[in-house]
């Protein structure tokens, strides 16, 4: 019997591996339990950890059975009840009602389902999977620290584990034979010159013999002296440090915060925003988010006065347009960055600003932009601006995508539509 000992240190994480296959082959039910927490969680309680239950049914493992095998002749006992080709009445009753788990009878005994804990990271990962921010190109390579390594010829010095083998042989050869050419000529010319000694030699014959051999000696003893591989035949991989483009990136955040959005309303919004936030920051590390709150006028504020000021006032749209029009001409070139967008309203704005809306996204906005998105929060029919961005998405349906929510339970599916990998673009 051969026994296996796996001998891979693993530290304290022991069961890393067999944990990665589990969640593996679970995914469909944890992604669908993660969804469940999102929607019913707090804000504050979006990033943690959960519980998810597997039912038992489903971890059900697969066994092998040894049957009889072979040819087998039973004798079974009569009945009265029933003969040959009589159809058997399905059994009365169900499969069981809500008892506590499977097999549970009157007794109340069965198996509970199966229930284990994620940890934070994995309930991000499982959040954001599959999502991605569409149309990301790689933009100028100034301030970027990410770098390539590439071959950039030989270089004399180096470290050994970047020794190019074949240039070193080649150099030391043709070194050897640079400065042993000479000798080794003149020593071919002292064997033919010895050659050409015909037996019996004569005393002056014999003297020029030795005198020969003596001096093919010391010139077979300077050939060999000659080192195999001098540190002038050392050569080395050159390879250069090159700067890779970096995927510059801004996000920017409207919310409105106008008298007509309802507490509630403001809660969906700031969950799409959360969600949004806890999204970029775990997936890219280099993105700059700026908060824009607007009622008449627009503000550019900081992460807690964007989730947590109770400031309202009446709705002007446009001021937010103008204000983030602004913002990417004085600090976000488009050539430069990457410039995504996510607005959040009741869809309400006062009619005669509807037309400057439209002229903002359509001349200054929509076309430097990587992808805007704009949801609409209530249950209500739509609204103004529902329509107007209707109608400019017609023209502009490659980088602007629009939704509608209800409450929360809402906007985790929207969000993973919004943000859903799409194939066949570079990220």
């Amino acid at each position: 019997m051969s026994y296996i000992i796996d001998r891979r240190l693993n530290s304290k994480n022991k069961s890393t591996v067999n944990r990665q296959r589990f969640l593996k082959r679970y995914r469909k039910q944890i992604r669908k339990s993660v969804s469940d927490a999102v929607n019913q969680r707090n804000m504050t309680d979006m990033e943690q950890g959960e519980s998810i239950s597997i039912p038992k049914k489903d971890i059900s493992e697969p066994v092998f059975g040894h049957g009889q095998g072979g040819r087998r002749t039973i004798v079974h006992p009569g009945n009265k009840e029933f003969a040959e080709g009589d159809r058997l009445p399905r059994p009365q009753g169900g499969e069981g009602g809500s008892g506590s788990g499977e097999g549970a009878g009157d007794s109340g005994e069965g198996m509970d389902d199966f229930v284990f804990q994620i940890s934070q990271s994995e309930f991000l990962e499982f959040m954001f999977e599959d999502l991605e921010l569409p149309n990301m190109v790689k933009r100028q390579l100034s301030g970027t620290d990410n770098f390539s390594y590439h071959q950039a010829g030989i270089s004399e010095v180096g470290n050994a584990n970047q020794m190019n083998l074949v240039r070193t042989m080649r150099s030391a050869q043709a070194r050897r034979i640079a400065l042993g050419g000479k000798k080794r000529k003149k020593r071919r010319a002292l064997r033919q010159q010895l050659e050409l000694l015909v037996e019996p030699l004569s005393e002056s014959d014999q003297l020029q013999k030795l005198d020969i051999e003596e001096e093919i000696e010391v010139l077979t003893k300077k050939l060999n002296a000659l080192p195999f591989i001098d540190e002038f035949d050392l050569k080395y991989n050159l390879k250069v440090k090159v700067p890779k483009p970096s995927p510059k990136a801004v996000m920017f955040c409207i919310m409105d915060v106008s008298g007509s959005m309802t507490q509630d309303i403001k809660n969906t919004a700031k969950r799409f925003f959360f969600l949004l936030y806890i999204f970029l920051q775990r997936n890219y590390k280099k993105i700059d988010v700026v908060f824009i709150r607007h009622h008449t006028q627009a503000s550019e504020v900081d992460e807690e006065t964007f989730f947590y000021d109770r400031e309202t006032g009446g709705t002007v749209v446009s001021s937010a347009l103008e204000m983030l029009g602004d913002i990417i001409e004085e600090r976000y070139p488009p050539e430069q960055w990457n410039i995504y967008t996510a607005q959040a309203s009741d869809g309400d704005n006062w009619p005669n600003d509807q037309p400057k809306c439209h002229q903002l996204m359509t001349e200054k906005i929509l076309p430097l932009v990587q992808y805007f998105t704009y949801i609409e929060i209530g249950g209500n029919q739509p609204q103004e601006l529902w329509h107007l961005y209707q109608g400019i998405q017609k023209d502009f349906s490659h980088n602007f995508a629009t939704s509608r929510v209800e409450d929360n339970a809402g906007i985790y599916p929207v969000f993973r539509e919004l943000f859903k990998k799409r194939i066949g673009h570079e990220s």
